[in-house]
């Protein structure tokens, strides 16, 4: 059936009093649905001819859609378009819609409401199992010895033979990269990092004044080729890089890759900074430069991506006992210390196994949700990986970056682009952040949008009067 044949199946009666056109043409489509009009399982017109049929551009009609959507009032079909879904029960008000941000890369909230009351008990015995002075005092600086032997505990899996007095803990990965930067660098140095790198990482080294030198990188990450070349000429004071599940593109550095990078890193003794932020998500991966190369690795995991953003905590691990020593001086003097009552609630999670719990319900609905995305995004263009929640979307010529963010954000989705991730190589790609939408309807919807823009034309999404 051709797009002129659906111009006629509904033509929305629309109000100018009703403020922005495309929630007129959502208030619409929910006053005929309420007077039988549309009825459930009606195919709504495709939005290019929608768009044709009421003289607006592709952008407004597809925010009228997403908003629908949001109401309960429609639903899409993968391939299939857009359906009604009726109204069950009498419908609120229309309210004034948000941005589904995709933009930010955090876990999925998991629905388990066994597991949510686990946590929050949890979090009240870790503060009742305290005396009342807890609440009164300053802690040491890197954590107390039940707290880094819970990091211990966390880490076993991935990092074998570790001890207590090598690990600190950190008030979050940002403040364990700032103390490392001061550490090992000095202003007007020089850190190789991967062309496209955690714009956490470099807007922290800018305000130190350090100099980023980008390692070329291929599918499978930093080419050991480059990395051996900027050693060559300009003596880096250290590597920093994120090996599993990189930011933003995905990719898991292989073993051969991992070795080679830690040989040569020996060959011109340079430290490596491991931002192992995602490092917990895989059931399986190769083993982290912490265990190849341990007395050059500082090894940083955050709980942030496999527990919760909330807690702010992190472990540090460095080579040596007086390099974490010292290490924790540097500490003191930029963070203090990490927060006695973020840090007890971490220690009870894993001590009482439902940290376990929450990474895996987390590791479930981050399947779940790539699955879902997979059903929308054209496998051509993305990079993903099954056990993360973000991906790389390359888009398709003639689509620019920054035309298509700022597309997706007046139509209600936010990404962001690879300009956060490099000076000086932003190739026409953004990431996706699966894991920010608060359920399944928000995901799919976004990305159907997604898919919808993809196949525009840039110079076809603007509107000029």
């Amino acid at each position: 059936m051709s797009d002129n044949e659906f111009e006629i199946s509904w033509k929305p009666v629309i109000r100018k009093a009703e403020g922005p056109a495309y929630l007129a043409i959502a208030n619409a489509l929910e006053a005929d649905i309420h007077a039988g009009t549309l009825m459930s399982g009606t195919r709504l017109p495709p939005q290019r001819a929608l768009a044709r049929f009421l003289a607006l551009d592709f952008t407004t009609i597809s925010r009228a859609y997403n908003e629908a959507s949001k109401r309960g009032l429609v639903e899409g079909k993968v391939g299939q378009g857009t359906y009604v879904r009726g109204i069950e029960a009498k419908s609120s008000a229309p309210v004034t819609p948000g941005i589904v941000d995709m933009a930010m890369n955090q876990p999925p909230c998991f629905d388990d409401a066994t597991l949510a009351r686990r946590m929050k008990n949890g979090m009240i015995a870790a503060q009742n199992d305290k005396p009342h002075n807890f609440l009164f005092t300053y802690q040491i600086a890197g954590g107390t010895e039940p707290d880094r032997e819970a990091g211990v505990h966390w880490l076993s899996s991935r990092i074998s033979l570790l001890t207590r007095d090598r690990l600190i803990v950190c008030p979050g990965a940002q403040s364990a990269l700032l103390a490392l930067v001061n550490f090992l660098s000095s202003p007007g140095e020089v850190i190789c990092a991967e062309e496209l790198t955690y714009p956490g990482f470099r807007s922290l080294a800018t305000r130190l004044g350090i100099i980023l030198a980008p390692i070329a990188m291929d599918e499978a990450g930093i080419l050991p080729a480059s990395f051996e070349e900027i050693c060559a000429k300009r003596k880096p004071a250290a590597l920093y890089l994120t090996p599993t599940l990189h930011n933003p593109t995905t990719i898991t550095l292989p073993l051969e890759r991992r070795q080679a990078i830690a040989n040569i890193a020996r060959r011109y003794h340079v430290p490596i900074i491991e931002d192992d932020a995602y490092g917990a998500l895989p059931k399986q991966s190769p083993k982290p430069l912490a265990e190849l190369a341990p007395e050059l690795t500082y090894h940083v995991s955050s709980l942030s991506k496999c527990l919760s953003p909330a807690l702010r905590i992190a472990y540090l691990v460095a080579p040596d006992i007086r390099i974490a020593n010292r290490i924790v001086g540097t500490l003191r003097a930029t963070a203090c210390m990490a927060s006695p009552l973020t840090t007890a609630i971490a220690t009870n999670w894993i001590e009482d196994g439902t940290a376990d719990a929450v990474l895996n319900a987390i590791r479930q609905e981050s399947e779940i949700r790539q699955r879902i995305a997979k059903d929308y995004l054209p496998k051509e263009l993305v990079t993903t990986d099954s056990e993360g929640f973000h991906a790389w979307l390359k888009l398709p010529v003639p689509w620019t970056r920054s035309a298509f963010i700022q597309q997706l954000r007046n139509a209600g989705v936010s990404v962001v682009g690879s300009d956060a991730f490099s000076d000086n190589h932003q190739p026409e790609a953004v990431r996706l952040g699966f894991g920010a939408p608060h359920n399944h309807e928000d995901l799919k919807r976004s990305l159907q949008i997604i898919t919808d823009f993809l196949k525009e034309e840039p110079a076809l999404m603007n509107m000029i009067v």
